[in-house]
């Protein structure tokens, strides 16, 4: 029997990170800063030190707290003409997007924050101790598994747009090209700089040599940070929104960020509708009821103006029971027609529980000299900027679709669950949900089981249901689009529980997940 936890996280070393940390006495919020760290290293593009996230704690013996050290828009806006800002495209293979980079795409970071703070109120290690798998990571260098190379495949116009990301990211055999499948990836500067931060703290970065050097290069080309921006920044605590779904507590992440609403919202809007349970997981009756669900989501994002750039979302206007029942109507009778992040979860011994989403968007192109450090993109976002680009409000939190969720039945047992994907964010969380609850499958086949999204009056479908449901549930949703198999563009939700049975987890086998009981 284990008698330390369970991690589950997007890579082996990743996992590993946050398995010897609790192995070594740390507790789940340790291992969750120890796996942060380490996935700056084994995971690049999906997040950095420069980029922003979420942690939803639960304490053995505590409140339930959001810690929110998502990115925050600057104190002013530069005129575009003067931004370092420009568009590229990002190649999934079936769908393409546009995403802009520079340093006028930079919201001001909030990761190393977040850590400090995190573990000044919840850790047990000394910080030396957590990010030392980090550092062993990033000095050694990490061999590029398939799904590392194909990620930055995808990111290569980001992750080669200046001469000092070449020179990290680039093929140690070949200048020209990225660092591929088997090559070893080595980041020094970061290694250096994480071994600083342990000793000196998060002052290095928001008052210091660091944050001196982000300024100066922000000011000198076309960036819109200050020094106020970074010495002003604030880790916000907040209480988790919560639903309840087939009698089981949803804890969710709440309002500025979108991703908690939006599936509460689905949830409750499921909640009576019985046909759901009734029907056979990947049935067309199971198919249709969750695309429409997903459709009412997407058209109450709309109507009730959630993302806005100049408004937070208001949770008790999307969970409105009049809203609610309006929805639950169009969701019986055929409803209206209409990013680089990963996830850690972990539960220690003790039932503390940990839920951990960061992102660096995809990086805006741009080293911070002498630390390795890309910072995020996150003013260059469409899915942060849905009402166009300049136009961010100055000093506001910027609204997100991370959502780390902890769920926790009646009989004791509790999940710890989120995921990366952008848009995908919360839809793939709402379906490994409703795969636990209404489907009674266990965390494994409940996270690896395939899904569908919709969005913009477009629906795609997961491979992996069976043809003849497929092509039913298709007859509805002229503009489609099928996937062949399982695929990083549905999210990565990499999940863990614990109950009577004791410690499991899965590794969203999208996003190379890996459960490790410790």
């Amino acid at each position: 029997m284990s008698r330390r936890g369970v991690v589950a996280a997007g890579h082996e070393l990743t996992a590993q990170a946050a398995a010897r940390t609790l192995a070594e006495g740390g507790n789940a919020f340790d291992a969750a800063l120890a796996a942060m760290c380490a996935a700056s290293a084994t995971e690049p593009v999906l997040t950095s030190l420069g980029g922003g996230g979420f942690l939803l704690a639960l304490p053995a013996h505590g409140p339930c707290r959001v810690y929110d050290f998502f990115v925050h828009t600057p104190l002013e806006r530069r005129p575009p003409a003067e931004l370092d800002f420009h568009p590229v495209t990002v190649d999934f293979g079936a769908v393409q997007q546009a995403f802009n980079v520079g340093h006028g795409s930079i919201a001001t970071p909030g990761v190393v924050k977040g850590m400090f703070a995190v573990h000044r109120e919840l850790g047990h290690m000394p910080m030396r101790e957590i990010v030392a798998p980090a550092i062993d990571y990033a000095r050694d260098g990490v061999e590029l598994n398939a799904l590392q190379a194909y990620i930055f495949r995808i990111v290569e116009p980001i992750y080669t747009w200046s001469p000092a990301a070449r020179a990290i990211f680039g093929s140690p055999k070949d200048a020209g090209r990225m660092v591929g499948e088997g090559e070893t990836l080595r980041q020094t500067e970061l290694a250096d700089l994480l071994e600083v931060l342990a000793i000196e703290g998060e002052d290095l970065f928001y008052r210091g040599e660091v944050a001196q050097t982000i300024v100066e290069q922000c000011r000198g080309q076309g960036g819109c940070l200050t020094r106020h921006d970074l010495e002003h920044y604030r880790v916000e605590l907040r209480e988790p929104l919560e639903v309840e779904y087939g009698g089981v507590q949803v804890l969710a992440n709440p309002p500025p960020s979108s991703g908690g609403i939006l599936i509460g919202f689905a949830l409750r809007l499921l909640d009576r509708i019985e046909e759901l349970r009734e029907a056979a997981f990947g049935s067309h009756g199971h198919l249709r009821r969750v695309a429409l669900a997903l459709e009412a989501t997407a058209q109450a994002r709309v109507d009730a103006h959630i993302d806005q750039s100049t408004a937070y979302p208001d949770a008790a206007q999307l969970l409105d029971e009049n809203l609610l029942e309006r929805y639950r109507v169009d969701v019986r009778h055929h409803a209206r027609a209409t990013r680089g992040t990963t996830h850690m979860s972990i539960i220690d011994a003790d039932d503390n529980v940990a839920a951990l989403t960061v992102s660096n968007g995809e990086g805006c192109g741009h080293i911070v000299p002498g630390t390795g450090v890309m910072l995020n993109n996150m003013l260059g976002e469409e899915d942060l900027n849905p009402h166009g680009f300049h136009r961010w409000k100055p000093d506001q939190r910027m609204t997100s679709m991370m959502s780390p969720s902890i769920l926790r039945w009646p009989d004791g047992r509790i999940v710890a669950t989120g995921s990366g994907g952008s848009k995908r964010i919360r839809t793939a969380l709402l379906q490994v949900i409703v795969n636990l609850i209404d489907h009674g499958m266990a965390v494994a086949p409940s996270v690896e089981s395939p899904r569908i999204f919709f969005e913009d009056g477009k629906l795609s479908v997961e491979g992996g249901f069976r043809a003849e449901e497929v092509d039913r549930l298709l007859e509805d949703y002229p503009r489609h689009q099928v996937w062949n198999e399982l695929n990083l563009y549905f999210g990565g939700a990499h999940t863990v529980g614990h109950g009577a049975s004791g410690f499991y987890g899965a590794g969203d086998p999208r996003r190379g997940g890996v459960s490790i009981v410790v």
